[in-house]
């Protein structure tokens, strides 16, 4: 119990600097490209943990983390490039939905949800609109759609950590992963031509983002999720959008109107609804 307990402590650790990256992000984003930015970002937080867990990389699974690597490019990359064209608590909330979608990969793959999992995603979806699509799509940002479509990645990789967690050395496992996303970020970055320029005038947000966010919180997740299941550690990693709401309104002044405060409420809600266990019958 007391185990379950510190990785459920750990997931929100995670989600808290998880939500503050998020202004890292996109503060990033006034002098690097999306590609670039992440590509130092991985890359400095695989150098962080090679010396450490470089003796437990293995052959034996060095096909699954690649793998778990693309989608965590995927994510990354559409997240990163959504923040350009949006908010950080807007880009927060949006990726938040990443929870409805988790147990909605798990009805795919045959695990049965009631009602609750039905509920929550109507009411996600509905503040989805009020967040972003209330003018009506003549008015979308593009970049909440590009947000939105990461967070379904960001689901996906979620399942996967939950699955190999338990089978694989999570430090090992991690270094390989963000060495894969550091690559296909480097070759996004060439083939899109990307400026490296301006580097040193976000090497705060890149220290945050490489460092905390990427070698020590998805490192966390990795070691976490070996002792919680993938449908509650989204539930506590949710909390992220309420971290970057909170960090895009104090550092970065930015605010919501009433129908994206209304929106984000709901979705928030949806989430929660979401993940409520269901009652055993007696």
């Amino acid at each position: 119990m007391s185990s379950t307990r510190t990785a459920r402590f750990l997931l929100l650790v995670t989600a808290a600097i998880w939500g503050l990256a998020f202004v890292a992000q996109r503060a990033g984003m006034d002098h690097l490209g999306p590609m670039v930015f992440n590509t130092i970002r991985f890359g400095l937080g695989t150098l962080v943990l090679y010396p450490i867990f470089k003796e437990y990389i293995s052959r034996s699974y060095i096909k699954q983390a690649i793998l778990a690597g693309s989608i965590l490019f995927a994510g990354a990359a559409l997240q990163q490039w959504g923040i350009v064209y949006t908010t950080a608590g807007k880009a927060g909330f949006i990726t938040g939905l990443y929870i409805v979608f988790v147990p909605v990969l798990g009805l795919i793959s045959g695990h049965r949800e009631g009602k609750k999992l039905w509920v929550g995603i109507l009411l996600s979806l509905t503040g989805l609109w009020q967040l972003s699509f209330s003018q009506g799509f003549t008015s979308v940002n593009p970049g909440d759609l590009l947000v939105l479509a990461g967070a379904a990645m960001w689901a996906l990789h979620v399942r996967l950590i939950g699955r190999y967690a338990k089978k694989y050395h999570p430090g090992g496992f991690a270094v390989v992963q963000f060495t894969t996303v550091t690559i296909l970020s480097a070759i996004a970055a060439l083939i899109l031509r990307e400026s490296w320029g301006g580097i040193t005038s976000v090497w705060l947000p890149l220290a945050y983002s490489g460092f905390l966010s990427v070698g020590i919180a998805f490192t966390i997740q990795i070691f976490a999720q070996k002792q919680v299941k993938p449908a509650p550690a989204a539930m506590i990693m949710s909390l992220e959008a309420v971290f970057a709401a909170l960090g895009g309104c104090i550092v970065l002044g930015e605010s919501l109107t009433t129908p994206e405060l209304t929106g984000a409420a709901l979705m928030f809600t949806g989430m929660i609804i979401a993940q409520l266990p269901a009652r055993k019958r007696a």
